[in-house]
């Protein structure tokens, strides 16, 4: 009896009808594809700073739209999707719950003085020439890593503007 299960369990193993996980893996290898990620990078932090920001951008190649719902970093215990606006010439904060939406063959920008990726509680504060790993995590793209090298505060207004590539 034992036999027959697992030469059942591997037939049906070869023929492609495993577990469901399986069969979503050729789907979000496709439309991770479509998701290309430039100009990541994080901003050096002050020694007693807790929170910290980092920045990128989305093209979507595909004609699928597509969200960035979540991200993570071993760098801080809570990563957080962040929108900056000025009201009353009082800079506000405040997260996006529901994500960042990434229209079809589109361009989305995180950047300073906008929406941006959110450390806070960092472990340590993010210095020069490290680089931050951050996984995001697409609704339909799936899980992406990405390096956000650290650049100083006193190189970001010389090299961080103009839409060059950063890498």
């Amino acid at each position: 009896m034992i036999m027959r299960l697992a030469a059942t369990l591997m037939l049906a193993t070869l023929t492609g009808a495993a577990s469901p996980a399986f069969a979503h893996a050729g789907h979000h290898t496709a439309a991770r594809q479509t998701i290309a990620i430039t100009n990541a990078w994080a901003r050096e932090t002050a020694p007693a700073q807790v929170n910290g920001g980092g920045f990128l951008t989305f093209t979507n190649k595909g004609k699928v739209a597509d969200r960035l719902v979540s991200a993570s970093s071993p760098v801080a215990p809570t990563v957080q999707l962040h929108t900056m606006s000025m009201d009353g010439g009082v800079m506000r904060m405040r997260e996006l719950p529901d994500g960042i939406p990434v229209p079809a063959q589109s361009v989305v920008e995180l950047k300073p003085g906008g929406m941006h990726i959110m450390f806070i509680g960092l472990k340590a504060p993010l210095k020069p020439g490290q680089s931050v790993a951050l996984t995001l995590r697409f609704e339909k793209a799936g899980l992406v890593k990405v390096a956000m090298p650290v650049h100083a505060i006193a190189d970001i207004g010389q090299n961080m503007g103009g839409g060059h590539d950063h890498h």
